[in-house]
């Protein structure tokens, strides 16, 4: 009789983590996750699409490891719960930047899911590479490209700045490969590498190549990101426009000489010092010299800012 009250005690707290972690990620659509009679829940694979682009050249969607993939990387995305809520809350914030400078510079929009599978939106983010920043750009391409990076300021970290080196990276690319995939490919593995392996395998589709596994999987991810930030609710993420993280309208101020405290600064602004690093990561000192008398555009955020909702 004990053992048998022992093994349904067993049966039930082994159900109760499982219906608690349903109760918290559950959702529907494509993924058709379900409850049965007990609570539990059973998670189902993801419907692949029959096409699919990607910056307007055919995925071949009928070649079987394309697919598996794909599927790889989608199923990875979609059952993410927390980070990709967290992509979909925040991406308006940053593409509301980022489009008009792909745009500018004549690179497909599909892009902006390479600057999320680089970096998800953490504009502080440094690779064990040192790569920094959305783009993750290194500082000897960030200096090639006209960056400035010192100890008291670091432009990898300012958004409009590292996306236009970005850009000229990705069209520079695009001028050698004449592919898109091929580009994306070589912001991740190098061109180098990806001219080798072109050159060692005969073939010029990315989608034939053998790579090492990160750029293996590089476009796949990408792909992914597209297909559920395109579309959440098909892939069963229900977030209300309400939960949608605010774009924070700023204002513009030039600094044209130096700053000895930038506390005192932002204070003087109506912020505070934590704020004025928030909007502007790329100041990375408490000061700034600035012997030569450059002049700097600063983001400050409008008055009410921080109780702004949507």
């Amino acid at each position: 009789m004990k053992f048998k009250i022992s093994v349904r005690f067993f049966q039930l707290i082994s159900v109760v983590p499982v219906f608690m972690f349903s109760a918290l990620t559950g959702c529907s659509g494509t993924t058709r996750q379900q409850h049965d009679s007990i609570g539990t829940h059973l998670f189902t694979p993801v419907e692949l699409p029959e096409k699919l682009t990607f910056a307007g050249e055919e995925v071949p969607m009928e070649y079987y490891d394309v697919r598996e993939n794909l599927d790889r990387e989608l199923l990875s995305a979609v059952y993410f719960h927390s980070q990709t809520i967290r992509y979909i809350k925040t991406m308006p914030r940053y593409f509301s930047i980022i489009e008009p400078i792909l745009k500018s510079n004549g690179i497909p929009e599909d892009f902006k899911y390479l600057c999320v599978a680089e970096s998800g939106f953490d504009v502080r983010a440094v690779s064990p590479a040192k790569a920094v920043g959305l783009w993750q750009l290194l500082e000897s391409t960030a200096k090639e490209n006209g960056l400035e990076i010192n100890t008291e300021v670091d432009e990898r970290y300012h958004i409009e700045k590292s996306t236009e080196v970005a850009c000229r990276i990705l069209k520079s690319a695009y001028e050698k490969f004449g592919s898109w995939s091929l580009v994306a490919a070589a912001y991740n593995g190098g061109r180098t590498r990806v001219v080798a392996q072109i050159n060692n395998q005969k073939v010029r589709s990315y989608y034939d190549l053998l790579f090492v596994e990160e750029t293996t999987r590089y476009v796949f991810r990408i792909l992914a990101f597209k297909l559920v930030m395109e579309d959440p609710e098909k892939y069963g993420f229900s977030i209300g426009k309400d939960q949608i993280y605010p774009i924070i309208e700023t204002k513009s101020v030039e600094v044209n000489g130096p700053v000895l405290d930038w506390a005192d600064f932002a204070l003087q602004k109506g912020i505070n010092y934590k704020i004025l690093k928030m909007f502007n990561p790329w100041l990375r000192d408490t000061l700034l010299k600035n012997t030569a008398r450059k002049t700097y555009i600063l983001k400050i955020p409008e008055e009410g800012f921080r109780t702004k909702t949507n």
